[in-house]
């Protein structure tokens, strides 16, 4: 008789949850993040050696391409911070019942949009 069960559980198995893509996407902001830092170090180096190297990097910043990864960093950030806040309120010993596991995901990923929304008006007004 031959068995044609996997022999450990893989992603074909798993159905996906909130928790698993808060999850999931908590690392991969924390990447991108973490390379942002080193291009943020970079940029304000760049501010250092004088105007015409910044000139540079203030062209692409003002381009479409370089508002869609300002954006797209605030929306990372954001995540970042409020799933850093989660993961917090979980090591205190808190939300792990699955129904608060689910709204705190939607939080952390609505909320994010929220805030990167917010961030976003209030950088509009200032400039």
């Amino acid at each position: 008789m031959e068995n044609n069960n996997p022999l450990s559980p893989h992603l074909q198995v798993y159905r996906w949850h909130i928790s698993s893509l808060v999850s999931i996407s908590h690392r991969i902001t924390g990447i991108i993040n973490f390379v942002a830092f080193i291009f943020i170090c970079i940029w304000v180096f760049m501010l250092l050696l004088g105007e015409a190297n910044y000139s540079s990097i203030e062209f692409l910043l003002s381009s479409m391409i370089g508002k869609f990864i300002i954006l797209s960093l605030t929306w990372s950030f954001s995540f970042q911070i409020l799933s850093e806040i989660r993961h917090l309120i979980m090591d205190m010993g808190y939300g792990f019942e699955l129904r608060t596991t689910r709204i705190s995901g939607l939080l952390v990923i609505f909320g994010s949009i929220f805030l990167t929304i917010i961030i976003f008006i209030i950088g509009k007004n200032l400039f």
